[in-house]
């Protein structure tokens, strides 16, 4: 179970985030013409509106949150003046909120993608798989809510946090770290990172230019002119 946890905690963290960086720059080069989310807007509206706004709200918040509390260092937090008790009942707090909101778009998205002919014909394999993947991711992090309210002096967010700086920063022994962790948070980890190995083969690539929209702001506004 070592050589088991030293593999999926401290090499497969590098090999999902190779291929996510690697597999999206590949992509982009070679097959631009895919790179799109393939709106399904014009084959049916309903539950759209409501489904793709819940989903995105929710999963950008989880997003920025995770990234946030994991790479947080704890000195940072407290010296602020938010302790680590207290900053898991944030954490726990923000993410069952906005779990909840996600998890409620996503089921809306997905009954949508499964139920309607037309949509079901034009949808590939990896748009239910990776529909049906973060799906899992979300309700194995809503779940670890109920495992951390067992344990509210934050020592495991700390134990999870100090995995998650010696990775980005190429530190060794980060599997160590979470070697005696619940198996939920290590199922929901290893879940999270799949989603990383399985970003450059989906729709999600789109995502690259949600965050490249942003450049739009910076840009100088264009002058038009009226014909006379």
């Amino acid at each position: 179970m070592n050589y088991v946890n030293q593999f999926l905690f401290g090499i497969y963290p590098y090999v999902a985030l190779a291929v996510f960086l690697l597999g999206s720059l590949i992509r982009f080069d070679r097959e631009q013409y895919t790179w799109k989310s393939d709106s399904s807007q014009l084959l049916k509206r309903g539950q759209l509106r409501w489904g793709s706004n819940l989903f995105h709200i929710g999963i950008i918040a989880l997003f920025f949150g995770h990234l946030a509390g994991l790479l947080t260092p704890r000195e940072a937090y407290h010296a602020l003046g938010l302790s680590t008790e207290a900053k898991q009942l944030l954490a726990i707090t923000a993410g069952g909120i906005f779990g909840t909101m996600c998890l409620a778009g996503l089921v809306l998205l997905v009954h949508r993608r499964l139920s309607e002919v037309r949509i079901r014909a034009t949808s590939t394999p990896m748009d239910i798989v990776v529909l049906l993947w973060i799906l899992a991711t979300l309700l194995l992090g809503l779940a670890s809510i109920f495992v951390s309210l067992g344990h509210r002096d934050g020592s495991v967010m700390v134990v999870l946090g100090l995995w998650a700086q010696h990775i980005v920063t190429l530190r060794g022994g980060a599997a160590e770290f979470i070697a005696g962790v619940h198996w939920l948070y290590k199922v929901h980890l290893f879940f999270g990172m799949t989603l990383f190995l399985l970003f450059p083969f989906s729709r999600l690539v789109h995502v690259w230019s949600g965050f490249g929209a942003l450049t739009y702001l910076a840009r100088p506004y264009q002058v038009v002119r009226t014909r006379r």
